[in-house]
């Protein structure tokens, strides 16, 4: 059997600052990227880097906006109600077309794993917590078991 999952403001204000670092690579690389090809060619290399620019800049604007939620939550900002509605990761963002990967500059490519990989992380913390709060019962079912209690005693 599994530990539960707990998850600290340390832990969140770690990945945060890493998520943050790792954006801002994934912003200077790519716009980096786009300004040395002003070629104005619709190759597959360019179509590439647009496509795998934007998936990588969406895959950390979710990551980011995951972790916010949670600094919030261990804040007072949100509820853990709040949190629970609006704290949860889209499970398909580490998709990568290999295809297009291939066509990147190695050290573009190897930033695009990157991100996937602690988007990934991210992914694994968030289904972890997700299973332990599914294995508590939560407070209207609390309420519902102890009204049938009553009523059955």
């Amino acid at each position: 059997m599994s530990e539960p999952v707990v998850i600290s403001p340390r832990i969140i204000e770690a990945l945060y600052i890493e998520a943050l670092t790792l954006s801002d690579e994934v912003r200077g690389a790519f716009t980096l990227s786009m300004q040395f090809d002003k070629t104005g060619v619709e190759d597959l290399s360019r179509v590439a880097l647009s496509s795998e620019g934007l998936r990588t800049t969406t895959r950390m604007m979710h990551a980011v906006a995951w972790l916010l939620n949670h600094r919030a939550y261990f804040l007072g900002e949100i509820t853990e109600y709040q949190l629970r509605r609006h704290g949860r990761l889209a499970p398909n963002m580490c998709q990568v077309d290999p295809d297009q990967l291939a066509r990147l500059d190695p050290d573009i490519a190897d930033l695009v794993e990157t991100t996937r990989r602690f988007y990934d992380r991210l992914l694994r913390l968030d289904r972890n917590l997700r299973l332990d709060d599914e294995a508590q019962p939560n407070a209207l079912e609390r309420l519902r078991e102890r009204i049938e209690q009553r009523l059955a005693g």
